[in-house]
Protein backbone atom coordinates (compact mmCIF):
# COMPACT_ATOMS: atom_id res chain seq x y z
CA UNK A 1 0.00 0.00 0.00
CA UNK A 2 1.07 3.65 -0.84
CA UNK A 3 0.29 4.57 2.68
CA UNK A 4 3.03 2.32 3.78
CA UNK A 5 5.34 4.28 1.54
CA UNK A 6 6.20 7.81 2.34
CA UNK A 7 8.72 8.43 -0.86
CA UNK A 8 5.62 6.77 -2.77
CA UNK A 9 2.73 8.62 -1.02
CA UNK A 10 4.59 11.97 -1.73
CA UNK A 11 4.96 11.08 -5.33
CA UNK A 12 1.41 9.92 -5.86
CA UNK A 13 0.35 13.46 -3.88
CA UNK A 14 2.72 15.86 -6.25
CA UNK A 15 1.06 14.19 -9.23
CA UNK A 16 -2.49 14.28 -7.88
CA UNK A 17 -1.49 18.26 -7.73
CA UNK A 18 -0.65 18.53 -10.97
CA UNK A 19 -3.75 17.07 -12.73
CA UNK A 20 -5.26 19.73 -14.46
CA UNK A 21 -8.42 21.52 -13.09
CA UNK A 22 -11.77 20.81 -14.99
CA UNK A 23 -13.55 22.87 -16.90
CA UNK A 24 -16.86 22.27 -15.50
CA UNK A 25 -18.77 20.03 -16.92
CA UNK A 26 -15.84 18.99 -19.02
CA UNK A 27 -13.94 16.10 -17.79
CA UNK A 28 -10.34 16.04 -17.34
CA UNK A 29 -8.01 13.04 -19.31
CA UNK A 30 -5.11 11.59 -17.74
CA UNK A 31 -3.49 8.53 -18.93
CA UNK A 32 -0.57 5.96 -17.27
CA UNK A 33 1.12 4.51 -19.66
CA UNK A 34 4.61 2.09 -19.67
CA UNK A 35 5.57 -1.17 -20.51
CA UNK A 36 3.98 -4.41 -19.45
CA UNK A 37 5.15 -5.25 -15.86
CA UNK A 38 6.17 -1.57 -15.16
CA UNK A 39 2.65 -0.87 -12.52
CA UNK A 40 0.35 0.94 -14.24
CA UNK A 41 -2.34 -0.29 -13.04
CA UNK A 42 -1.24 0.17 -8.94
CA UNK A 43 -0.46 3.55 -9.45
CA UNK A 44 -3.43 4.26 -11.87
CA UNK A 45 -5.63 3.39 -9.20
CA UNK A 46 -3.69 4.79 -6.05
CA UNK A 47 -3.30 8.39 -7.89
CA UNK A 48 -7.17 7.89 -8.25
CA UNK A 49 -7.92 7.36 -4.36
CA UNK A 50 -5.41 9.97 -4.05
CA UNK A 51 -7.75 12.15 -6.70
CA UNK A 52 -10.93 10.84 -4.91
CA UNK A 53 -9.32 11.96 -0.99
CA UNK A 54 -8.47 15.53 -2.78
CA UNK A 55 -12.51 15.42 -3.30
CA UNK A 56 -12.26 14.92 -6.87
CA UNK A 57 -14.98 12.45 -8.76
CA UNK A 58 -12.95 9.93 -10.95
CA UNK A 59 -13.73 7.55 -13.35
CA UNK A 60 -11.07 4.62 -13.48
CA UNK A 61 -10.69 2.16 -17.09
CA UNK A 62 -8.38 0.12 -18.32
CA UNK A 63 -7.12 -0.20 -21.65
CA UNK A 64 -7.09 -4.32 -21.35
CA UNK A 65 -10.84 -3.87 -21.47
CA UNK A 66 -10.59 -3.01 -24.82
CA UNK A 67 -8.50 -5.86 -25.96
CA UNK A 68 -10.02 -7.07 -29.74
CA UNK A 69 -11.28 -10.35 -29.92
CA UNK A 70 -8.92 -13.39 -30.34
CA UNK A 71 -9.22 -13.28 -34.43
CA UNK A 72 -8.07 -10.35 -34.86
CA UNK A 73 -5.83 -9.92 -31.88
CA UNK A 74 -3.51 -12.85 -32.98
CA UNK A 75 -4.03 -12.72 -36.65
CA UNK A 76 -0.38 -12.44 -37.49
CA UNK A 77 0.13 -15.51 -35.15
CA UNK A 78 0.07 -15.75 -31.52
CA UNK A 79 3.52 -15.08 -31.02
CA UNK A 80 4.37 -12.08 -33.45
CA UNK A 81 5.00 -9.21 -32.00
CA UNK A 82 3.61 -6.89 -35.21
CA UNK A 83 1.17 -8.57 -34.07
CA UNK A 84 1.03 -7.36 -30.06
CA UNK A 85 1.82 -3.99 -31.79
CA UNK A 86 -0.70 -3.78 -34.57
CA UNK A 87 -3.72 -5.84 -33.00
CA UNK A 88 -4.25 -5.65 -29.13
CA UNK A 89 -6.61 -3.48 -28.75
CA UNK A 90 -9.77 -1.71 -30.18
CA UNK A 91 -9.03 2.13 -30.23
CA UNK A 92 -12.09 2.73 -32.87
CA UNK A 93 -14.06 1.69 -29.48
CA UNK A 94 -11.80 3.65 -26.63
CA UNK A 95 -11.67 6.63 -28.41
CA UNK A 96 -16.31 6.65 -29.28
CA UNK A 97 -17.08 5.15 -26.10
CA UNK A 98 -14.58 6.33 -23.69
CA UNK A 99 -12.22 9.42 -24.45
CA UNK A 100 -14.62 11.46 -26.57
CA UNK A 101 -17.39 11.36 -24.52
CA UNK A 102 -15.29 12.31 -21.49
CA UNK A 103 -13.35 14.63 -23.72
CA UNK A 104 -14.22 18.62 -24.69
CA UNK A 105 -17.91 18.94 -24.87
CA UNK A 106 -18.25 15.16 -24.51
CA UNK A 107 -21.48 14.01 -23.39
CA UNK A 108 -20.02 12.55 -20.50
CA UNK A 109 -21.54 8.92 -20.93
CA UNK A 110 -18.93 6.59 -21.21
CA UNK A 111 -18.66 3.00 -21.32
CA UNK A 112 -16.19 1.56 -18.91
CA UNK A 113 -15.61 -1.65 -20.55
CA UNK A 114 -15.77 -3.28 -23.90
CA UNK A 115 -14.31 -6.97 -24.09
CA UNK A 116 -13.72 -9.83 -21.43
CA UNK A 117 -10.26 -11.30 -21.87
CA UNK A 118 -10.87 -13.98 -20.28
CA UNK A 119 -13.97 -15.24 -22.11
CA UNK A 120 -13.33 -13.19 -25.58
CA UNK A 121 -16.71 -11.68 -25.39
CA UNK A 122 -17.81 -8.19 -26.96
CA UNK A 123 -19.07 -6.64 -24.03
CA UNK A 124 -21.77 -3.81 -24.63
CA UNK A 125 -22.91 -2.54 -21.11
CA UNK A 126 -25.30 0.61 -20.55
CA UNK A 127 -23.27 3.84 -21.02
CA UNK A 128 -22.60 5.25 -17.46
CA UNK A 129 -23.05 8.96 -16.73
CA UNK A 130 -19.54 10.74 -15.75
CA UNK A 131 -20.05 13.35 -12.70
CA UNK A 132 -19.32 16.93 -14.70
CA UNK A 133 -15.70 17.98 -14.32
CA UNK A 134 -14.58 14.03 -13.33
CA UNK A 135 -10.72 12.74 -14.12
CA UNK A 136 -10.36 9.84 -16.81
CA UNK A 137 -7.81 7.61 -14.87
CA UNK A 138 -7.17 5.31 -17.71
CA UNK A 139 -3.42 3.16 -17.81
CA UNK A 140 -2.34 0.56 -20.07
CA UNK A 141 0.11 0.04 -22.71
CA UNK A 142 0.82 2.41 -26.06
CA UNK A 143 -0.90 4.75 -24.79
CA UNK A 144 1.35 7.68 -26.21
CA UNK A 145 1.09 5.72 -29.90
CA UNK A 146 -0.36 7.93 -32.49
CA UNK A 147 -3.27 6.67 -32.59
CA UNK A 148 -4.56 8.50 -29.13
CA UNK A 149 -2.45 11.18 -30.08
CA UNK A 150 -3.89 14.50 -28.39
CA UNK A 151 -5.83 12.18 -25.75
CA UNK A 152 -4.51 13.63 -22.74
CA UNK A 153 -4.78 16.31 -20.45
CA UNK A 154 -1.64 14.83 -18.54
CA UNK A 155 0.28 11.84 -19.74
CA UNK A 156 2.42 9.57 -16.97
CA UNK A 157 5.17 7.41 -18.41
CA UNK A 158 6.36 4.69 -16.12
CA UNK A 159 9.74 4.41 -17.01
CA UNK A 160 11.01 0.88 -15.96
CA UNK A 161 13.62 -1.42 -17.44
CA UNK A 162 13.13 -5.00 -19.04
CA UNK A 163 14.88 -6.69 -16.49
CA UNK A 164 12.51 -5.37 -13.75
CA UNK A 165 9.10 -5.75 -15.48
CA UNK A 166 9.88 -9.02 -16.97
CA UNK A 167 10.54 -10.07 -13.15
CA UNK A 168 7.45 -8.96 -11.86
CA UNK A 169 5.71 -10.47 -15.01
CA UNK A 170 6.78 -14.15 -13.86
CA UNK A 171 5.96 -13.61 -10.31
CA UNK A 172 2.79 -12.37 -11.77
CA UNK A 173 1.86 -14.38 -15.05
CA UNK A 174 4.12 -17.19 -14.64
CA UNK A 175 6.26 -16.12 -17.36
CA UNK A 176 9.92 -16.17 -17.91
CA UNK A 177 11.61 -13.84 -16.04
CA UNK A 178 13.94 -12.98 -18.71
CA UNK A 179 13.08 -10.42 -21.08
CA UNK A 180 15.65 -12.02 -23.90
CA UNK A 181 13.53 -15.59 -23.72
CA UNK A 182 12.20 -16.56 -26.86
CA UNK A 183 8.72 -16.82 -25.12
CA UNK A 184 8.88 -13.18 -24.35
CA UNK A 185 9.79 -12.05 -27.62
CA UNK A 186 5.87 -11.02 -28.39
CA UNK A 187 6.01 -8.33 -25.71
CA UNK A 188 9.07 -7.00 -25.07
CA UNK A 189 10.07 -6.52 -29.19
CA UNK A 190 6.76 -4.90 -30.01
CA UNK A 191 7.14 -2.25 -26.77
CA UNK A 192 10.83 -1.37 -27.90
CA UNK A 193 9.72 -0.62 -31.10
CA UNK A 194 7.24 1.48 -29.62
CA UNK A 195 9.92 3.24 -27.27
CA UNK A 196 11.82 3.88 -30.32
CA UNK A 197 9.12 4.39 -32.86
CA UNK A 198 6.78 6.96 -30.54
CA UNK A 199 9.45 8.66 -27.91
CA UNK A 200 6.60 8.25 -25.02
CA UNK A 201 9.54 9.49 -22.19
CA UNK A 202 9.25 12.29 -24.87
CA UNK A 203 6.02 12.71 -25.71
CA UNK A 204 4.66 12.09 -21.46
CA UNK A 205 3.76 15.44 -19.68
CA UNK A 206 5.54 13.33 -16.54
CA UNK A 207 8.35 10.52 -16.81
CA UNK A 208 8.45 8.26 -13.76
CA UNK A 209 11.01 5.99 -12.76
CA UNK A 210 8.90 3.28 -10.40
CA UNK A 211 11.40 0.52 -10.68
CA UNK A 212 11.70 0.68 -6.90
CA UNK A 213 7.72 0.66 -6.17
CA UNK A 214 8.28 1.82 -2.32
CA UNK A 215 10.25 5.14 -4.13
CA UNK A 216 9.06 5.97 -7.73
CA UNK A 217 11.29 9.05 -8.56
CA UNK A 218 9.95 12.15 -10.99
CA UNK A 219 12.21 11.87 -13.59
CA UNK A 220 11.34 14.45 -16.03
CA UNK A 221 8.14 17.03 -16.30
CA UNK A 222 6.81 18.80 -18.75
CA UNK A 223 4.50 20.83 -17.35
CA UNK A 224 1.45 20.66 -19.96
CA UNK A 225 -0.68 18.81 -22.44
CA UNK A 226 0.65 15.80 -24.35
CA UNK A 227 0.92 17.24 -27.73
Amino acid sequence: MAGSWPARTRLLDLVAALVPPARTPDCVRVGVDGVDGAGKTRFADELAEVLRRRGRPVVRVGIDDFHQVRPLRYRRGRQSPSGFWLDSFDYRRVWAEVLDPLGPGGSRRYRPVGHDLATDQVLTPPLVPAPAGAVLVLDGVFLHRDELAGAWDLSIFLDVGFDVTAARMAHRDGTDADPEHPSMARYVLAQRHYLASCRPRQRASLVIDNSVLAAPVLVSSAGGRQR
